[in-house]
């Protein structure tokens, strides 16, 4: 993988562990300016709103700036909202320090998995996108129990501007190790916005929304399921929530090895396994043994996903994907919010902590439904150009 890489991947390391890190220090946010429980979530709340509203808005604004320099421009911003955090002296500012960098996620990982793919050709396309993504999930095996750690022995302050000095270092790497001349000149807006109105690229997003929505349908309530029901103190839920984050490492690497291969063959393994485990997760919330397996289960099924998903975006949107690419990822986010949303209510309506895990196991069925909705109109498109290619040569 070429040095470039790595650059986009220590970004996606400080994104993912600015976007995660809320679980670790927000007691002492809450401490400090004596906001509630519920006013403190919207550290989280507003940052998911940013990634769905800036994606396709900050994209939008640097269609026709050079991908390196909008890159470094976005990691600009990304320092600028977490030195911000870092320092602000009343609530409300922190939130404007989260809708900041907020803005800068959707943006960095739809034009880093353009260039991403460009710098390896089409080939390795899918693995070389699965590498950017591996800092955001090496971002929970290492990132946010660190940030956690380091808000515990100094105060939470100090993890923001330690996630400061991440952007810096990634921001350092982009211009030194990105190569220019990665946008096409004369670049406009209107082609990223036609490409939209692709069918298949609107089933692409459909199926990143039902998909990964799955997964944060379970892993939203997936505390109180490991201590009410499985029996697990609070320091085995953060483990067991470790072995969640190892999860995601080795699907999206293996998701974006395979997808390089056989990419919608690889998505149906996944959405298919998902549902499954999802399902046996039902029951086997129950046990010691089992659930920690589903949890490390979900979290790599979930993210096996991502490279395939990311790439069957790009691939559709054919000639002007930057936008299309950062719009898949704020509905990566939607399908967090949703299942998240469809996961309460299940709880809500009384049919227990582990319904969650049955009702998610519903949705990645949903975006096996557009998969094969989406083949379809594969095969017919590749019978229409077989047609035209037999009519011209009889013709000649």
């Amino acid at each position: 993988m070429p040095l470039a890489l790595w650059a986009l991947a220590i970004g996606a390391f400080g994104i993912g562990t600015t976007e995660f890190v809320v679980a670790g220090v927000l007691p002492g946010v809450i401490d400090e300016f004596g906001v509630s429980v519920s006013t403190g979530g919207y550290m989280a709340t507003g940052y998911a709103t940013g990634v769905f509203i800036g994606a396709p808005l900050t994209t939008a604004l640097g269609t026709r700036v050079e991908r390196k320099h909008m890159l470094a421009a976005l990691m600009g911003l990304f320092i600028l909202g977490n030195i911000t955090t870092a320092l602000a002296p009343a609530f409300g500012v922190v939130l404007v320090g989260r809708v900041v960098a907020s803005l800068t996620h959707g943006a960095f990982f739809g034009i880093g998995s353009v260039v991403a793919a460009e710098l390896v050709g089409p080939k390795k396309g899918a693995s070389a996108i699965a590498f950017m993504f591996s800092g955001l999930t090496l971002a929970n095996v290492v990132g946010v129990p660190a940030g956690t750690l380091l808000s515990q022995h100094t105060d939470w302050r100090t993890t923001f501007g330690a996630i400061a000095l991440l952007g810096v270092i990634g921001l350092l790497g982009v211009l030194a190790l990105v190569p220019r001349g990665s946008r096409p000149e004369g670049a406009r807006l209107r082609p990223e916005v036609a490409a939209l109105r692709n069918p298949q690229v609107l089933l692409a997003m459909g199926m990143t929304v039902l998909g990964f929505g799955g997964v944060f349908v379970s892993i939203t309530y997936v505390a109180p399921m490991l201590t009410d029901v499985a029996g697990f103190s609070e320091s085995g839920v953060t483990w067991v929530l470790v072995l969640f984050g190892l999860g995601m490492v080795v699907g999206n690497s293996l998701g974006g090895r395979f997808a390089d291969k056989a990419l919608m063959p690889m998505l149906y393994v996944a959405l298919v396994s998902l549902s499954l485990v999802l399902l046996v997760f039902t029951w086997g919330a129950h046990s010691t043994i089992v659930a920690p397996i589903c949890v490390f289960l979900v979290g790599g099924f979930g993210f096996a996903t991502v490279p395939p998903l990311q790439k069957r975006v790009m691939d559709k949107a054919s000639a002007a994907p930057t936008l299309a690419s950062a719009i898949n990822i704020g509905f990566f986010n939607l399908g967090n919010a949703i299942g998240a949303w469809l996961g309460g209510l299940a709880i809500a309506f009384g049919f227990g902590l582990t319904s969650p895990n049955w009702v998610g196991a519903l949705l990645p069925v949903g975006a096996l439904g557009l998969a094969a909705l989406s083949a379809a109109l594969d095969r017919r498109d590749a019978r229409r150009v077989e047609r035209a290619a037999t009519i011209s040569t009889s013709r000649g």
